[in-house]
Order: structure tokens, then sequence, then C-alpha cells
């Protein structure tokens, strides 16, 4: 079945040929008409889960199977939203490790993509819980990876974006909470500097930083912290204490219809970062927060990629090493003010080292912002990346819809080995993506 799709940035839009395997034997006659990439949600930006000769949609494959409650370690195909992990086991006092920034992904999307979230400096990324996966080979076998099993796998696999093969199932650990509420703590910052000093010294579990990219001067990269850890019962008040993990459902809302280009300019732009940052200087301090407001503010509105209009966007995150972080942001939010191109979503994170041969993460400072697609800013997007391999940085490609081939190689040394493990396995010819056959993977 050919149809029209996108990644969550509705750019690019590619017809492809579509299948939804309920079990290992439709997906295993799936993966003769190859090149084929498996798919989740649809939540990846770009076109990192777009196949036109074959994309398979995994959603149909979606059985929770097991639960350990001595390891918090949980079984389940990859088709499993995060937010059905949630809804089963937060009430047992449960909840991921490690989330991003919306509970509407598969598991095997997290896995793909080995997502983090704001506690990465302290619990590193999704694969740092993982235990074990299985995945389909090119020749329909399926193939049981972990660390002493087939390890190569094991280890490539999170961060490859499904190039390795299709992971079918997988287990890993949650994390024991008390509540299903957050203690958080909002600090306005004038600047970028105050920003970093406070995710530098923070030991809170949870922490990442809005900041206005329009700024400019003294107000470059001005900004509001926000701390959280898991609240404990007796941090609750006396009405919540007797059911700790109950959340009341938030009110959802839809974007109706595209806005127009037009409504997306420097004044608009300009005005929203100021109230923004203004709103949240009014309500500094401490605030309990529920887990869904805390983790997941967009997912009660619906359709919110709309807001860019009908071309879509492109999202831009890259990641800058520890030691030319402070020159590197300086750069990159000076270029991003001089063109006025700013963005209602940006997002700044301090992660923490991680041991992992392909994913996004090392020990600095990650930087994500959305921009509409035109000229303009893609030419503003080309800027960003040259700035970014200037200090040592990389790009996070579950975001990624336009890099060109020859900047990820300058960003990544780590493609040419990964190149090896797919020719190893005999996957180069079997799993393919759009953005791989863009970017030579």
């Amino acid at each position: 079945m050919s149809q029209s799709l996108s990644g969550w940035g509705r750019y690019p839009v590619l017809d492809c040929e579509l299948s939804q395997p309920r079990d290992e034997a439709a997906l295993r006659a799936a993966l003769v008409q190859g090149p084929v990439i498996a798919r989740g949600n649809g939540r990846a930006y770009g076109d990192s889960a777009l196949q036109p000769a074959g994309t398979i949609d995994m959603r149909a494959m979606n059985q929770l199977h097991d639960f350990d409650p001595a390891t918090g370690q949980v079984v389940t195909e990859a088709g499993v939203l995060l937010g059905d992990i949630i809804t089963a086991f937060l009430p047992r006092g449960w909840f991921p490790a490690v989330t991003p920034g919306t509970k509407l992904v598969t598991i095997g999307g997290c896995i793909a993509s080995d997502v983090h979230g704001k506690n990465h400096r302290h619990a590193g990324g999704f694969s740092n819980h993982l235990d074990w996966i299985e995945l389909m080979g090119a020749d329909g076998q399926v193939i049981r990876a972990d660390a002493n099993s087939n390890p190569d796998l094991f280890r490539w696999t999170p961060g490859a974006m499904g190039l390795t093969g299709v992971i079918l199932r997988a287990g890993f650990r949650l994390q024991k909470v008390t509540s299903g509420w957050i203690q958080q703590d909002t600090i306005a910052c004038a600047n970028l500097g105050e920003a970093m000093a406070v995710l530098e010294d923070t030991d809170a579990a949870y922490s990442v930083a809005w900041f206005d990219c329009l700024g400019r001067g003294a107000a470059l990269g001005r900004s509001l912290v926000m701390l959280g850890e898991h609240a404990a019962r007796d941090d609750l008040p006396s009405d919540k204490r007797h059911r700790p993990f109950h959340v009341p459902p938030r009110r959802r809302r839809r974007v109706p219809m595209d806005a127009p280009a037009a409504a997306l300019n420097r004044f608009t732009l300009r005005a929203f970062n100021r109230l923004y940052h203004w709103n949240g200087r009014r309500h500094a301090g401490r605030a309990l927060v529920d887990w869904d407001s805390y983790f997941y503010p967009l997912d009660a509105i619906l359709d919110w990629n709309r807001i860019y209009g009908r071309a879509g966007f492109a999202q831009f995150q890259c990641v800058i090493p520890l030691q030319s972080a402070r020159d590197g942001l300086h750069d990159l939010l000076g270029a991003i003010s001089e063109s006025g191109q700013g963005s209602f979503l940006a997002v700044l994170k301090r992660l923490g080292p991680q041991d992992s041969p392909f994913a996004f993460p090392m020990e600095g400072y990650t930087l994500a912002l959305d921009f509409p697609v035109n000229d303009r800013t893609l030419a503003l997007l080309r800027e960003l990346d040259a700035i970014t391999v200037d200090h040592g940085g990389r790009f996070y490609l579950t975001k990624d819809s336009r890099l060109s081939a020859e900047t990820l190689r300058h960003a990544d040394r780590r493609v040419a080995e990964f190149a090896e493990i797919r020719n190893k396995y005999g996957l180069t010819g079997a799993f393919a993506s759009a953005q791989s056959e863009r970017l030579n993977l």
C-alpha cells in the first residue's frame, strides 16, 4: 500500500510502500521487498523512518510480555508506546529510567534513537538500562543480542536508527519512584553564562533550560532553568498522600490548522520569547508538578507540529563537548540572534559521559531548536552545522532531516566503523532509510 509519510517535522514528505505486520511471519515476508526500514509512531522528526521501497509500521506488534518487580525489568514488543508503560507501571511505583520529551514514542524507537532525557548526566541514555534485544536480520532470522551474545549488535543498535535490523522485543529496566509528582525549582537566568553555571552546579536528578534564542548582548541566552526531583509521599499535600500516584488527566488542546507562514517572523518570535521569560521570572521558585506536565508538556497540544505551517519544520540538535561548550554555544546563539530566525522551542541540557558506540550523547551541552522550513532557515542551519563542527560537536540523527553526508563525516568519526558493522552482518542492502541514503550510511 503506497502512502505519503513524513516524520514529526512534516519535512520531507515521501510516498512509501507501507506494510503493518502483526507477527513475525508477516514481518519476514515484508523484508523480501527490500530495502526496508522499521517505523514506530512517527515521532522521529525527519526521514530516518521513511523508505519509499518499503516502510514497516511496527505499531501492531505491541504486546507487553513480562515484568520482574525484583529488578524492574519489563519485556515488551517494539511497538509498545512509552506512555503505555507508564500507564501500566506508574500505579505500581515504577517509571521509565530515561524518557525523551514525549511519551508517544515506541520502545523500538527509544532503542533505535537511544533516547536521552533531562537526567542524562546521572542516568545516561536509554541503552544504559537495556538488558537485551531481539532483532530480525536480513535473512528473516531472529537474533538475540546482549552484552555477551552478539555483543556487536547489542552495542551498535542503540542510536543506529533501525539500520542494524528490525527490533522485535526488548528487556529494559524501569526505576522505582515514590509518587507521580515532581518537585520543580525554576530559576530565571539573565544570560547563557548564568544558565550554564546553574546546570553545572546542580545535583538535581533532572535539569533542563528553556532559553530566549533571540536575546542579544548581555541578554544572550537568557533562560529559565528547571530542576526536578521525584517527590516523596511526605512532600505531597495531605489530600494527595493517600493516592500518591494518581494524577488528574490534563486537558488536551488541538492545533486545528496549519499556521500561515507569515505568522512566524522575528517580531512574533521576539514577543513570545520575552513574554515567556517574563512570565517564568514571575513564577520562579519551587512548585509541585505532575509527571505528565513536567516530562511531556507538548503532549497536551495535539498536532502542535502544525504551528510551523504547511511546509513543516526542521529541528537542529547538536551536542558540543564540555571543553568547548561555552564558546560553541555563544557562537551558535549569536548566529541565530543575528539572523532573527528564532525558535519557540529552544532547549539546553547538560549531558554526561556515555560509553556507547553510535549514540548521540557525549559529555557536554546539547542545544535543540525548531525552525520553519524555508530557504533562509535552511541556509542558517548550514551555518549552525559549520559552527558545531568547528567546536568538535555532533548531531542527533533522530532530529535530522537535512544534514549532508560530508558534514556528518566531519562531525562523527564513528561513521566508518558503523559501516563496517553493517557490512559484517549483511545489513547494508537490506535495511536503509531515506536518511541513511542521504547520509551514505
